[in-house]
């Protein structure tokens, strides 16, 4: 990632709302929906990638028809505060595939997890076979999501 200082502006701003909306459009098309030609457009696109302001682009997955329809909040409580603990459950917990997102979190938790599963089942056998293995754990405490009420990666 470049270290170039930049600020979006307005023109940068719509572009990014279009592609959290729908990123397989073309340049053309989004120049179109912006009032800008698709060169200068598609310029602003690969400067916006180039200084990191645009991570990646994916796929948003509904997770019941993929066979993870359970979703679980799992906060973690290490049992030791410092960097080689702290930074053993990162790496570890970093690699498995059923956490989706993972935080350093503040207050009585030092981690959360959210983590996705087929049924409850299988979040069991992950949490006594895998999580609950990772060194380091002191306290858990887990909430079991019983429906999204709102889901969204649009942050402009």
């Amino acid at each position: 990632m470049a270290t170039e200082s930049y600020t979006p502006d307005e023109k940068d701003l719509s572009i990014l709302r279009i592609l959290q909306k729908d990123a397989k459009l073309s340049v053309r098309d989004i120049a179109g929906r912006i009032n800008l030609s698709p060169t200068p457009t598609h310029e602003r696109i690969r400067r916006m990638e180039r200084l990191g302001i645009i991570k990646e682009y994916t796929t948003v997955l509904d997770r019941k028809k993929v066979g993870k329809g359970m979703t679980v909040i799992c906060m973690v409580a290490l049992n030791a505060h410092n960097k080689k603990t702290a930074g053993k459950f990162i790496e570890e917990v970093s690699r498995l595939k059923e956490v989706v997102e993972f935080y350093n979190i503040s207050g009585d938790f030092d981690f959360m997890l959210k983590i996705v599963a087929a049924h409850m089942d299988e979040f069991h056998e992950f949490f006594v076979n895998v999580l609950s293995e990772i060194e380091g754990i002191g306290q858990t405490k887990s909430i079991f999501v019983m429906n999204s009420i709102k889901e969204s990666h649009q942050i402009v």
